[in-house]
């Protein structure tokens, strides 16, 4: 962040001062700051020769193709839906979402998401976008809400190794719906996501997958206690970030999936009876 502040601090110091941020920021409408920009873009795009394209395309980690083969992806893909029960809706999302779903509806901060100059943003998270489509769903009806899907999507966040990359496929399922008492939905649906994601790491050729749960909130003892799982008391990441309870997914001792209870429909339909769990499976680590 220090490093990143000192960047600004330079940049606006050859802009002309902390006005043109604000200017930028908060006094111009969303359509004329797109307006702004696009001719920004252009006039840098029209500068630009082909072996300056090819030049970025050679080091911009960005849009490299991906590492793991096109087929042995596409066999991970094929094998992780053929565990998606006919109850789950599979949808096709847009490569984009509009700008905030990320940090707004999820708690992950901006500079990890690639923004567009459209007001939209790059997927990151699928999970994100289901959970809009589900609160679009819920709005209109009172039937429980069960999507999924697969999308490639992009960090911007630096990683480290040769398992993570700057875009990566993931598999996501979300379910929504109204708190019913007795914390009935948690434990129904609870045991439905992580019975689907360990026949999807099954049929990838993992023999015994692992799911460790983590107890957010004592209340959830009990939809802890009705699970084939292993307690993870010590888990760190996700707090803050999920509510109740969260697990992960772990195949041959690599972590390959992640998930919990979240607050995102509740927040988005103003509702706090309203329920939503998400699971993703990272299929590039299910594919090496």
């Amino acid at each position: 962040m220090a490093e990143q502040a000192s960047a600004l601090g330079r940049v606006l110091r050859q802009a002309g001062g902390q006005e043109i941020l604000d200017v930028l920021a908060e006094r111009l409408s969303g359509a004329d700051l797109t307006t702004l920009l696009l001719e920004v873009t252009r006039r840098r795009a029209g500068a630009l020769a082909p072996a300056d394209v090819l030049r970025r395309y050679g080091h911009d980690r960005f849009v490299a193709p991906a590492r793991v083969p096109f087929r042995r992806l596409r066999r991970a893909e094929d094998a992780v839906l053929s565990a998606v029960p006919e109850s789950v809706e599979l949808i096709t999302l847009a490569p984009v979402t509009p700008l905030g779903t990320h940090s707004a509806v999820g708690p992950v901060d901006q500079n990890k998401v690639v923004s567009t100059i459209r007001n939209s943003e790059v997927a990151a998270d699928p999970t994100n976008a289901l959970a809009l489509e589900a609160a679009l769903r819920r709005r209109a009806s009172p039937d429980v809400v069960r999507l999924a899907t697969l999308q490639r999507v992009v960090r911007a966040q630096h990683f480290e190794g040769a398992a993570h990359y700057a875009h990566f496929t993931l598999f996501a399922l979300v379910t929504a719906g109204r708190d019913t008492g007795d914390l009935a939905f948690e434990r129904q649906h609870a045991a439905e996501h992580l019975a689907i994601l360990a026949d999807a790491v099954r049929a990838c050729g993992v023999k015994a997958p692992e799911a460790r749960v983590t107890v957010l909130d004592e209340r959830f003892d009990r939809v802890a206690a009705g699970l084939d799982v292993v307690p993870d008391p010590g888990r760190e990441s996700g707090r803050g970030y999920y509510t109740g309870l969260c697990y992960k997914i772990h195949a041959d001792g690599v972590e390959v999936g992640d998930g919990g209870f979240v607050d995102w429909t509740a927040r988005l339909l103003g509702n706090r009876k309203e329920r939503l769990l998400i699971s993703a499976l990272g299929i590039d680590r299910l594919a090496t």
